[in-house]
């Protein structure tokens, strides 16, 4: 069965898995919409979500992989992309089963040094081998085409630029929709891409946006789509 928003409030449990940037970000946002949200960590005592709970008062916890992902009724996948099938494993088929994955993760491998390249690309993406892996998980790949401030607060740009979803689930790209639209984008800045394969192109933009950052050394842009 899968978990929908509360139509009368719009508020949720919600799991954020990861303690980077992305998942403080995004915790943050929205805990300040008014849901609770606990973020998993591989630990229960991890000193950066602790300290993320700290800022963000009683609608926020923390705990394992595990312990978040049975918390939340939808799940952010925050972490790097190298290690996010290793951290849903850790997290339980379990307590996935049924739920909305929001994948934001980018396979990025940077072991070679100089530009990290995909690990993951061309005829297959991370949001795919997630969505394989967990078959029973309703994987949206969505927000991993730019910098997570802008994730959360698209207005701070001028302008109208895009975010896309892809995914197998109408219903649960849906529920994404209605997240995103909590966050600040508007109907029409939401491209719907198509199922999951999709990945496989926002994914793929991955290299322009660092080669993009690095020439400007701003990570505060994104990019528009502008037809005839």
């Amino acid at each position: 069965m899968l978990h929908k928003i509360n139509q009368k409030t719009n508020l949720m449990n919600i799991a954020v898995l990861g303690t980077g940037a992305v998942g403080e970000t995004i915790g943050s946002r929205l805990i300040a919409l008014g849901h609770t949200v606990k973020m998993g960590s591989r630990t229960a005592t991890n000193e950066k979500a602790a300290a993320w709970v700290s800022k963000n008062g009683s609608n926020a916890s923390a705990g394992t992989f595990a312990d978040a992902a049975a918390f939340g009724e939808v799940i952010f996948n925050c972490t790097k992309g190298m290690v996010s099938l290793e951290v849903l494993q850790m997290a339980g088929a379990e307590n996935l089963s049924g739920k909305v994955l929001i994948d934001i993760a980018n396979p990025l491998d940077s072991s070679q040094g100089g530009i990290p390249v995909l690990s993951i690309s061309n005829t297959d993406s991370l949001g795919e081998l997630l969505q394989r892996s967990f078959p029973d998980v309703h994987v949206v790949k969505a927000l991993n085409t730019m910098w997570c401030g802008i994730m959360v607060n698209p207005r701070m740009l001028g302008g109208t630029h895009h975010t896309y979803l892809c995914g197998n689930s109408t219903e649960a790209k849906q529920t994404v929709r209605e997240i995103l639209q909590q966050f600040g984008w508007t109907e029409n800045e939401i491209i719907d891409l198509g199922d999951i394969t999709n990945a496989r192109g926002t994914e793929g933009i991955l290299p322009l946006w660092i080669r993009v950052y690095t020439a400007t050394k701003n990570g505060a842009f994104n990019f528009g789509i502008v037809t005839a």
